[in-house]
């Protein structure tokens, strides 16, 4: 997507955001790389019939050409997963491909306007074994689709690469799948030697022939279509080193000439950031190549496997890309509508940065200008439909995709806590049925499930597959010495979330500075808790960390008790059928509300002081018992 056209998007909200919009839309804007408003961003079927083990890519660019000329030579290897005829892959019928042979033998083809170049194999592959294909080509790769970009900086030619999200197909012959990773790709590029080339991976070495130069890059680690990149220009190479031995490993940046002493300083934070990140999520994935930075003409980043190509270099686009190496490209996303695991994750990494290096009140100045901008809208959801995942837009929406998912992360963390959340993470990270491939987000959530013991599935439902946020109203008051009455009621914006239930962090205060942090696992609207506070509370402040996505809450110090009453007991709990109560204080009922965990009402009752409950679901259930002495809420369980 072109940056001017997300800007003016953007530009009446600039006012009500500050900032927020444009930093997360500027990285959100050059990830949304290629086929700007395509419709039809979804995976070939016809290529679902083998699964890629390894490409020699051969291309030959010259970047002073006028015309964005390119030529290439695509060796695949592949095993058949069904018996194959033909085999198919995803290509622009305006790139004519010259000739394919399999074992030196020349095969016959077709491209067709669907954009896929379908192979006659010749002979029956059966199931389980593996061939290759040699494909060649050359042509004008296609300019409307931006994915392979011929343009000037500071007067000097540049070629670069940019596919996300099925941008690939129109450079080269690939299969454009987000669950099947090439195994490996050796990537050889030949362009005039007074231009430095970059790609994915080791620079293995380099062979003058003439005024031509070629650059070979072997890439031993899996990696979707997406993230194989090319860079040519006049780069200047500045080198680093990153990582604890002995995982270490180099760090290569290809800067513009006229922008090195500019860029050189601000490629100092590189190594602090990575060394937060391996101290949270162990060893960078790829420490036995590199990693780096290569400069490109667009405003933000894209995260290349072991090469970001960057627009600009500050400190929070280069942790975003960073991030991605972990959230994204050691485990990619399984479909579009998983495309949270990637953003979310690289935007809370992001925030952990400011976090560190600037400490905890500029961390929660950026929380809360993440908040102000998901909030601007009542709606929208971190998971996408199957239909807003076959638009760009959406899928790179800087305000659901990015902000709301990288504040969901945050949440998840605050729910879980930090060690459960760290470990759960890692655990995803390193699980062998997703590491190096892709993932969804049930796998996510039953890693974070297996690690803090908890079940997730509403806090799913609220945050990642419904829509908008609550506004909190909060209550307290000096019940009695040394202790404090604390009542949360909560509105929502959407009415897809009957409540979102969510730990709620309070900060109560005294005088003299006294302050006492809680948080209180609130579950239903007007829930009560008694909080054991060692003086008398003269304020309470909501959320004083800004860790939930809310607005416009309020909380205040009321003068009068909550209409409450205790020594309410509920038998048996748990129950099958018949649910009782008894009372230490004399009192008539007037009423009793049943509520599952969705905060929805299933039952309602007047004037009785046992229940038949045999008709309820099986699970945790509220009631709320009205009182001619006060309100109770109560907790048991339907068997």
């Amino acid at each position: 997507m072109k940056i001017k056209l997300l800007f003016a998007c953007l530009l009446p909200m600039l006012s009500c955001f500050a900032q927020v919009p444009y930093r997360q839309a500027s990285i959100a804007e050059s990830e949304m790389k290629a086929n700007y408003k395509t419709n039809n961003i979804v995976s070939n079927p016809n290529t679902a019939n083998y699964d890629l083990t390894y490409q020699k890519l051969e291309f030959a660019v010259n970047p002073i050409v006028v015309t964005p000329y390119i030529s290439g030579k695509v060796t695949s290897t592949f095993k058949a997963l069904s018996n194959m005829t033909t085999v198919t892959f995803d290509f622009v019928k305006a790139l004519p491909v010259s000739s394919v042979k399999r074992n030196n033998q020349p095969l016959t083809y077709t491209q067709t306007t669907s954009n896929e170049l379908i192979i006659n194999l010749g002979t029956t592959l059966n199931a389980g074994t593996s061939a290759t294909v040699e494909i060649t080509y050359a042509g004008n790769a296609p300019q409307a689709q931006e994915s392979f970009t011929r343009t000037t900086h500071n007067g000097t030619p540049i070629i670069y690469t940019l596919s996300e999200p099925f941008g690939a197909s129109s450079w080269w012959p690939c299969k454009e799948d987000l669950t099947d990773k090439v195994d490996s790709i050796d990537v050889y590029i030949t362009a005039p030697t007074q231009f430095t080339s970059v790609s994915n991976g080791l620079e293995i070495g380099q062979t003058v022939t003439g005024n031509s130069k070629t650059t070979h890059f072997r890439h031993n680690y899996p990696i979707p279509a997406y993230l194989v990149a090319i860079a040519v220009t006049n780069y200047v190479v500045l080198e680093d080193e990153a990582g604890t031995a002995p995982n270490t490993f180099p760090i290569v940046n290809y800067i513009y000439p006229e922008s090195v002493n500019f860029v050189e300083n601000q490629l100092q934070v590189t190594v602090p950031v990575m060394d937060l990140f391996e101290s949270l999520f162990q060893t960078y994935p790829y420490a036995a190549e590199k990693y780096g930075h290569a400069q490109f003409s667009w405003g933000g980043g894209m995260e290349h496997t072991t090469v970001s190509f960057m627009g600009g270099f500050s400190r929070e686009l280069i942790a975003h890309e960073m991030a991605h190496q972990w959230f994204g490209d050691k485990v990619t996303c399984g479909t579009w509508q998983d495309i949270w695991l990637n953003e979310g994750f690289a935007v809370y990494l992001a925030g952990l940065v400011i976090e560190d290096q600037d400490g905890a009140a500029a961390y929660r100045d950026y929380k809360q200008s993440e908040i102000d901008f998901i909030t601007y809208f009542p709606g929208g959801t971190v998971y996408l439909t199957p239909t807003e995942a076959q638009n760009s837009d959406r899928i790179f929406s800087s305000r659901l995709t990015y902000s709301k998912g990288g504040m969901v992360v945050n949440m998840l963390r605050l729910k879980l806590g930090q060690e459960a959340f760290l470990l759960g993470v890692n655990n995803y990270l390193n699980d062998p049925e997703i590491a190096y491939k892709s993932a969804v987000t049930t796998q996510l959530k039953q890693h974070l499930e297996d690690a803090s013991g908890m079940d997730l599935t509403e806090f799913f439902n609220d945050w990642v597959y419904n829509q908008g946020y609550p506004r909190y109203t909060i209550s307290a008051y000096n019940s009695a010495a040394g202790q404090v009455k604390v009542r949360i009621n909560q509105t929502q914006s959407h009415p897809s979330v009957s409540y979102f239930e969510m730990p709620v962090p309070v900060r109560l205060r005294g005088n003299g500075g006294q302050q006492l942090d809680v948080v209180l696992d609130n579950t239903f609207d007007g829930e009560y808790f008694v909080v054991n506070c060692p003086f008398p509370i003269t304020s309470i402040q909501f959320d004083p960390d800004n860790d939930i996505i809310s607005k416009s809450n309020s909380a205040t110090l009321d003068n009068q008790e909550f209409n409450t009453i205790t020594g309410v007991k509920l038998y048996p709990n748990p129950a099958a059928n018949m649910l009782y109560s008894s009372f230490e204080n004399d009192g008539e009922i007037l009423k009793a509300t049943f509520r599952n965990t969705l905060g929805q009402v299933v039952m309602t009752t007047a004037n009785d002081n046992s229940w038949d409950v045999s008709t309820l679901a099986s699970g945790v259930h509220f009631i709320t018992i009205e009182t001619t002495q006060g309100i109770a809420t109560l907790k048991f369980v339907k068997q």
